[in-house]
């Protein structure tokens, strides 16, 4: 057996054990017991030019069994007609005029929160939309259990429409990865902050953590929002949305997915724990390594490389299916050729890395973001 693939075999069966270490399950919410009763909750939905996306989540809060809520849409200088679709379904729409440095999604939400009666918040993209009509009830009843306090957050289950969206695979694993709690150790890490599409809280807390007028200027605001709250010793859970909550990402084409994933990576894996991090950096590495040791296998011709090389192939493909189909349905059949996910997310990766440290601005719905 040629060195060469020797050494990626090796590396690539590493990167496979360090695999299942890294991303060892993802949490969903069980249903809870007791009577539905809650404090009368406020939901903010901002909105920038949703009109296309906006109606299915607007659609899911009116078919909840649970009914003591307020929906408030804050329209983030929308150009479309967000405003006048969240009207058709009952919303409240608050106008959201800033054009300060800081305006966008964390001054919306800022905003939503000033003007929210309840006693607890939920912040809601508008590209998500709730599973069933028990989603809210399940949500709010884990809250409760939790004891009410700090942030409840959910990483929608991603449904994937469109061929080009699987190639979001990667980036939704690294994403929940990247949060530092899901790893075989589960809580030794401080999670890196919050997921962004689905945040529950208390309006208490919220606004003893300064909220999301102390993140004004941040890029990523999730993170941003769950670290306030961790400065003020107050709890931040993250967990899977699977059956609670489901989104599609950059469903308008590719370029917006482009645009989408490089703003989240240019500054978002500096939040993540140096060994999660590591760990990610070696299966990265692994699956490019799985691959290269098939191909060199198949070149010099050797039956026991080849065996070997096609096993780890094979596994490094089962496992990435895996990972993915926790965080979406994305298609069986292209993890057959897995190495073209990985591809893509280390160019894209390169790529964010360039607009971060050397443009030092990143593009996203029409506005240039500093980093």
């Amino acid at each position: 057996m040629p060195a060469s693939v020797g050494i990626n075999l090796l590396i690539g069966l590493l990167a496979l054990l360090v695999g299942f270490m890294m991303f060892r399950s993802l949490p969903v919410l069980a249903r809870t017991s007791g009577p539905a009763r809650f404090p009368l909750l406020s939901i903010v939905i901002p909105a920038r030019n949703e009109a296309g996306r906006i109606a299915p989540l607007l659609r899911s809060l009116q078919e909840q069994h649970y009914r003591s809520f307020e929906v408030l849409v804050v329209d983030d200088q929308s150009t479309d007609e967000t405003a006048e679709i969240a009207r058709r379904f009952g919303a409240t729409v608050l106008r959201n005029d800033a054009v300060q440095s800081g305006s966008g999604k964390s001054a919306a939400c800022w905003h939503g929160a000033q003007n929210a009666k309840g006693q607890w918040l939920l912040f809601l993209d508008a590209d998500t939309a709730l599973a069933d009509a028990d989603s809210l009830t399940k949500l709010l009843g884990s809250y409760r259990q939790r004891g009410a306090r700090g942030i409840l957050s959910l990483q929608p289950y991603h449904t994937v429409h469109r061929f080009y969206e699987n190639l979001s695979a990667i980036f939704n694993v690294i994403v929940i990865v990247g949060m530092n709690v899901f790893t075989i150790w589960k809580s030794r890490f401080n999670t890196a902050g919050s997921f962004g599409p689905c945040i529950l809280c208390n309006k208490d807390d919220y606004f003893l953590s300064g909220g999301h007028h102390k993140i004004l200027g941040a890029v990523l605001d999730d993170l941003a929002l769950g670290q306030a709250f961790l400065d003020k010793n107050l709890p931040v859970q993250c967990m899977g949305g699977g059956g609670v909550i489901d989104f599609r990402m950059y469903p308008e084409g590719l370029k917006t997915l482009v645009e989408g994933w490089c703003k989240s990576f240019a500054v978002g894996s500096k939040s993540t724990h140096p060994i999660v991090m590591s760990m990610i950096v070696l299966w990265i590495t692994g699956g490019f390594m799985s691959a290269a040791a098939l191909i060199s296998s198949i070149a010099a011709r050797e039956p026991v490389a080849l065996t070997l090389s096609a096993f780890l192939y094979a596994a490094y493909a089962g496992q990435t299916l895996q990972f993915a189909r926790r965080c979406g349905n994305f298609n069986k059949g292209l993890f057959l050729i897995y190495p073209i996910l990985f591809i893509f997310f280390a160019a894209l990766h390169l790529y964010s890395l360039f607009r971060a440290h050397v443009l030092h601005s990143v593009k996203w719905k029409g506005r240039k973001i500093e980093v």
